[in-house]
């Protein structure tokens, strides 16, 4: 069978779960993946034939998309800010919206580079997404990652490998935990967020695939993660350290209430791309904690 035609069958296939546009994207990420071909190379060469094998492999591709498995984890990787990551069922899949935060902090952090050596801590890393990108852009920072899960720190380090940089991975449960033993520049946390009542707004591929544990929080208790990463910030950030959150985009005025309660100032609440409250920034405030001494 010809590739073009195998194309056809591939997304008339999927268009009953997936839009065509979103079938077609799977099928030249697959093309890509297996077979180091990108759309130019398939339209200058119409007539290319897949073997019996290749159709065997491409059609068991076809039944876990049927299953609504994502691509990412059915070819074992993605792109995150530039760079490439290994995922597995360990990991969530990183977001564009987590890219904006990545980028922000960089952005920021462009204002003194070069003058100081930064200590940055990403929170929950899983993917190591955040702190692997941070590594990356900050050449002037020494990044450290935690996280509770020891298969995800294992997917990190791997990534951290895949992409030369150094990360110091700690294995540590953020809510049992006292005291970071160290001041860090920049703390940033991209926690479990969304609440049980909105379950039913996540898509299946994402509800039945990724990780619960860094998905879901509790409905009557939906900030638990900001609330002990905020305390520990006051504690572990140095004089106006900077602390950052991806966040729930209908918790927006409540992250904002529970960071002036802490005491932090220069309080900022940011959209994404698509218009939803998705992040913010605050500095700790030293003055007040000196006062408090």
């Amino acid at each position: 069978m010809k590739i073009r035609e195998y194309r056809t069958h591939f997304i008339q296939e999927l268009t009953p779960i997936y839009d065509a546009g979103e079938a077609e994207s799977f099928f030249y990420l697959i093309l890509e993946e297996k077979l180091q071909m990108k759309r130019i190379d398939l339209a200058l060469n119409p007539d290319l034939i897949f073997s019996e094998d290749a159709i065997q492999n491409w059609d068991a591709i076809l039944e876990e998309l049927k299953l609504e498995i994502p691509i990412q984890y059915i070819l074992g990787k993605t792109s995150f800010y530039g760079l490439d990551f290994e995922v597995n069922e360990n990991v969530l899949i990183p977001r564009p919206e987590t890219e904006e935060l990545v980028d922000w902090i960089i952005k920021e952090d462009s204002k003194i580079k070069g003058l100081k050596d930064l200590k940055i801590l990403d929170i929950g890393t899983g993917s190591g997404c955040i702190a692997i990108s941070l590594a990356k852009n900050l050449p002037n920072a020494q990044v450290y990652a935690i996280d509770v899960s020891e298969q995800a720190l294992a997917t990190a380090e791997k990534n951290a490998k895949r992409n030369n940089v150094n990360i110091i991975f700690i294995q540590k449960d953020i809510l049992t935990t006292e005291d970071l033993e160290q001041q860090f520049d920049i703390i940033v946390s991209n926690p479990p967020y969304v609440r049980n009542l909105e379950k039913e707004e996540i898509k299946k591929n994402v509800l039945n695939n990724e990780p619960h544990l860094a998905l879901f929080v509790e409905d009557n208790d939906a900030l638990i993660f900001y609330t002990k990463i905020a305390d520990l910030a006051q504690k572990n950030l140095s004089e106006n350290g900077q602390l950052y959150f991806e966040i729930n985009q209908y918790l927006g005025k409540e992250m904002i209430a529970l960071l002036q309660n802490l005491n932090f100032k220069n309080i900022e609440l940011r959209k994404d791309i698509y218009g939803n409250d998705r992040m913010t920034k605050a500095t700790r405030n030293a003055k007040l904690q000196s006062d408090l001494v």
